[in-house]
């Protein structure tokens, strides 16, 4: 089982952020307290398919399509439970054609060891990055989220991300989400990058965002 993370205000990396980022730390005081596992190393296969899927959807719309694939699959999305079903099959959970071809991309690259998660673990960040986009059907997007998600790398910024940008918009107000401009702007947040987006995601989460931000209300 994976170890739990607390994030607080006892944090060095938190403490950080508020120091480098007066609306960021205004946005941290409202969330609190946050507590997380990365995922477990045997669901990395698992994680991907679901990131897959998920592509250019709404999260509600891809877990729907991600259940009902883990269903087919007896509740075990592995390689061997997906190369069990045809591509029919894969779709009639809802996802695209184009998707069932990049779940196979995936599924056969971890058969034939073309990827080890293992030794992905030792390298650096843009490594990785260019280690899984070589597989067809996984960008920079679904990098980004295996980085922070499974490898709680502490300074991966996922500007292609629209629920961090939608958070972003409401709180520096503005429309301007080019990844120059969010780069730019959420520099000062490095070495801790990942940290202020879990801040930013779980803002969105707790609803913060359908109110107008006002940094001294």
């Amino acid at each position: 089982m994976s170890e739990i993370i607390t994030l607080d205000m006892n944090t060095p990396s938190v403490q950080y952020l508020c120091k480098k980022d007066r609306r960021l730390a205004k946005v941290i005081s409202m969330v609190g307290r946050i507590t997380y596992s990365p995922h477990d190393d045997e669901n990395i296969y698992s994680f991907l398919v679901h990131e897959i899927i998920e592509q250019m959807l709404s999260i509600k719309a891809g877990d729907k399509i991600y259940k009902r694939l883990e269903d087919l699959c007896n509740g075990n999305v592995t390689p061997e439970s997906i190369s069990k079903l045809s591509d029919e099959e894969i779709r009639s959970a809802g996802t695209s054609k184009a998707k069932v071809t990049y779940i196979r991309s995936l599924t056969n690259a971890v058969s034939n060891n073309d990827i080890d998660f293992l030794e992905l673990q030792k390298l650096s960040d843009t490594e990785i990055i260019k280690k899984l986009t070589a597989i067809r059907g996984i960008g920079n997007w679904s990098a980004k989220m295996y980085l922070i998600f499974v490898l709680n790398r502490q300074d991966v910024l996922p500007f292609e991300d629209g629920a961090f940008l939608q958070s972003y918009r409401w709180m520096y107000k503005t429309e301007d989400c080019s990844a120059k401009a969010v780069s730019y702007k959420c520099k000062k947040w490095r070495p801790y990058s990942s940290i202020a987006a879990r801040y930013l995601y779980r803002a969105l989460d707790m609803g913060f965002t359908k109110e107008e931000f006002h940094l001294f209300k």
